[in-house]
């Protein structure tokens, strides 16, 4: 998601087009850690390092993404920039949080989920009920689809508020799927931005390959986590 300044947004927003190269750099900040963060050594140093520059540079780039987005007007947006700082919020918290362990701020993220969750309903119900089924030159769907990510991650808030917290490979699970479903939407976002891309790249499928790379990356961290040790179990029995 790139924010462009439109030649009729107020004049505070006009005079804040700076934050437009915060919002740029801290998404170039995250195309170059996350990958990194990706590949290297599960709880390793580097792993850790680069980790910790994508959640900064996530939180930069879809904090002033989902505040400023409405004044431009892209609505809809916001919801994909709330949705972004949540899950990467979220990611964070778990790993940072002692297993089997919760507190209040488990409670305020929650809240944070259904507010985007509540958002992405409302302006996608607006834009549905538009003759185009548009709101701001988007469709309504990426509203959908963004606030039912919001839905599905509270869900899993509710669980983890319920049980006292997360260890093992749950634990892991809720903080692989939250990181690497917001590097999704950045890439994607990235590929669906032709002023972000180098002009050899414009409107070339190659900047496809990132986002099916980091949704196989995905699968395999997952698969990995969740049924690496029972085969590994298995084989000792057998």
């Amino acid at each position: 998601m790139i924010l462009h300044m439109s030649p009729h947004a107020p004049a505070l927003v006009s005079a804040a087009a700076s934050l437009l190269f915060l919002h740029i750099g801290g998404a170039s900040v995250g195309l170059v850690s996350g990958p990194v963060a990706m590949l290297a050594p599960k709880g390793g140093r580097l792993h850790r390092a680069a980790g910790n520059v994508f959640f900064a540079g996530m939180l930069v780039m879809s904090g002033i993404g989902a505040t400023v987005a409405p004044f431009l007007p892209q609505r809809l947006s916001s919801v994909a920039g709330g949705v972004t700082f949540y899950l990467v919020v979220t990611a964070w918290m778990t790993v940072r949080r002692p297993p089997g362990q919760v507190g209040r701020a488990e409670v305020y993220v929650l809240a944070l989920g259904l507010g985007v969750t509540a958002l992405g309903l409302v302006l996608g119900g607006q834009a549905a009920m538009s003759p185009h089924g548009e709101l701001d030159g988007l469709p309504y769907q990426a509203a959908l689809v963004f606030g039912g990510l919001a839905a599905f991650g509270a869900v899993g808030d509710v669980r983890t508020i319920v049980r006292g917290g997360v260890s093992g490979a749950a634990r892991v699970t809720r903080h692989l799927w939250r990181m690497c479903a917001a590097m999704l939407i950045l890439m994607t976002s990235f590929a669906g931005q032709p002023k972000a891309q180098p002009a050899f790249l414009r409107g070339s499928s190659v900047l496809l390959l990132p986002t099916l790379a980091v949704a196989v990356g995905l699968v395999y961290w997952l698969v990995r986590v969740r049924f690496g040790r029972r085969v590994k179990a298995g084989a000792v029995v057998a």
